[in-house]
């Protein structure tokens, strides 16, 4: 099933308050080819708030997906035509997110339950744009595991013109599990998504849920067009510095961490530049840089101390890698887990019982 030409063969999939523009960013540094998706922005809120705000992007994220939340047809076709004029490349229905808020506002995946509704909003946004419209869906919904449901609404919706799906490959629960619990609880049956794809092989099947290494990706890709991985490629990002060369078999660049870290700090330097944005905003998307590698705890300390943020980006850069030289002499003890703290203040450069303006004085004349 392997297509190296498909447009959707790998994917980080849209998460709140985590894939805002700048940890979009971040990702394109680590893979050129990997499709990026938006957080959901709802169609209410390009009706009534900031579209700048909600919309903006760097033209480094390309190729870049917007997910909307909404049910109304005509909500839908605005949005949709909104995320054209920015600049996307295609425009996503959110009918997989299953949190009460969400419910709400009648849409996500309560929309399972009335696949005509997405199929007249596909439509909408279809008439309304010339870029490729796509839904992400569950399988199921609470207690309704039959493989009809999710085929039904997979035909129904498909014959308003979607032609690509990713298949989050568990029930969404409305009632009795947090959306966390949704993540993981419901049982993975990537069985019926690969179905999806004999029944249908006209259409693009991406499969979503609990995928964690290149060995899960190469095996869905026996079955799927393409897959989609979440939280492991927020956790652990340097997994995504091989998917070039290992599925798109693009020339292999030689990345280095510390040259990622030194891109985001000019990103940074720009960023606040440009609208105040705080160096912390952007910051907390890299913490996993270093995940499952010595002096990984180091790193996400510096960055997360929260008496360096009056300091520049670049000095707080400069000492998280002053703390790396440190910890390869052996002047810091990475093994010694049960002195975190002292760890933490001796890469703060501060003292436990020193107040905070002898510290921020202590800082400035280092």
């Amino acid at each position: 099933m392997l297509c190296m030409d498909s447009k959707w063969l790998l994917s980080v999939a849209p998460m709140m308050d985590w894939t805002d523009r700048h940890c979009r960013y971040f990702h394109r540094l680590l893979s050129k080819h990997t499709r990026l998706y938006t957080e959901m922005v709802t169609t209410g809120a390009l009706r009534h708030g900031d579209v700048k705000r909600h919309l903006r992007f760097n033209e480094e994220e390309h190729p870049v997906a917007l997910q909307l939340g909404g049910s109304e047809p005509e909500d839908l076709a605005y949005a949709a035509k909104l995320g054209q004029q920015y600049g996307y490349d295609e425009i996503n229905l959110n009918c997989g997110c299953p949190s009460d808020r969400v419910q709400r506002g009648a849409f996500g995946a309560c929309l399972m339950n009335e696949p005509q509704t997405v199929a007249d909003g596909v439509k909408a946004m279809r008439d309304a744009v010339s870029i490729p419209v796509t839904v992400k869906h569950r399988i199921g919904i609470d207690k309704i595991e039959s493989y009809d449901f999710v085929r039904d609404f997979v035909g129904t919706v498909s014959l308003a013109g979607c032609e690509v799906f990713i298949v989050h490959a568990r029930n969404a629960w409305l009632q009795g599990l947090s959306p966390k619990e949704n993540r993981e609880v419901p049982p993975l049956r990537f069985d019926l998504a690969y179905q999806l794809k004999k029944d249908f092989p006209q259409l693009t099947i991406v499969v979503n849920g609990g995928i964690k290494t290149q060995e899960e990706i190469a095996q869905h890709l026996q079955h799927a067009d393409g897959v989609m991985l979440g939280r492991e490629a927020y956790y652990n990002p340097w997994l995504m510095t091989q998917w070039d060369a290992l599925f798109w078999q693009s020339k292999a660049t030689q990345l280095s961490r510390e040259s990622i870290e030194e891109a985001m700090v000019d990103y940074m330097e720009r960023a606040h530049q440009e609208d105040a944005c705080p160096w912390y905003a952007i910051a907390r998307h890299m913490l996993g840089l270093y995940h499952g590698q010595r002096g990984a705890r180091l790193w996400r300390q510096v960055w997360s101390d929260h008496r360096l943020k009056p300091l520049p980006p670049r000095e707080v850069w400069e000492r998280a890698r002053r703390a790396f030289v440190e910890l390869e002499v052996g002047k810091v003890d990475d093994s010694e887990m049960a002195m975190v703290q002292s760890r933490a203040d001796i890469v703060a450069g501060r003292f436990v019982h020193e107040t905070p303006e002898a510290h921020l004085a202590r800082l400035s004349a280092m």
